[in-house]
């Protein structure tokens, strides 16, 4: 096989192991979503709080010098990119990530997207 044909061969292994145009449209969303560093921010708040009814607007809120409607904007850019969820109860919204939402980005970030993932025994 030439050199050449070695080449076009391995191009065609990274195209197929790579985001599909869909896929990518959804990651540079999400992506977008976390080039702001308050959402960055938001997001880490409610992964890290894993509190299993979600978190509540009131808790996120004091950590930023920002006023509570910028920061329900801001949870809205992370509700459009499909990063968080929400769910009104009474006065207060409580947020979550949504599952899998951390994986996917974990996945493009160390190049192991279209792998198969592991079982758990």
């Amino acid at each position: 096989m030439s050199n050449q044909g070695a080449e076009a061969a391995a191009c065609c292994d990274v195209a197929q192991s790579a985001l599909t145009e869909d896929a990518a449209v959804e990651m540079a969303a999400a992506f977008k979503a976390l080039g702001d560093p308050v959402r960055l921010r938001l997001l880490s708040m409610i992964a890290t709080a894993q509190a299993e009814q979600g978190v509540c607007v009131c808790e996120l809120t004091p950590a930023f010098a920002l006023s509570q409607p910028t920061i329900s904007h801001h949870l809205k850019q992370l509700r459009q990119a499909g990063l968080i969820a929400c769910e009104r109860r009474g006065t207060w919204v409580y947020y979550w990530v949504m599952p899998g939402a951390i994986e996917r980005l974990t996945a493009v970030l160390a190049g192991t997207v279209g792998e198969p993932a592991p079982v758990s025994v």
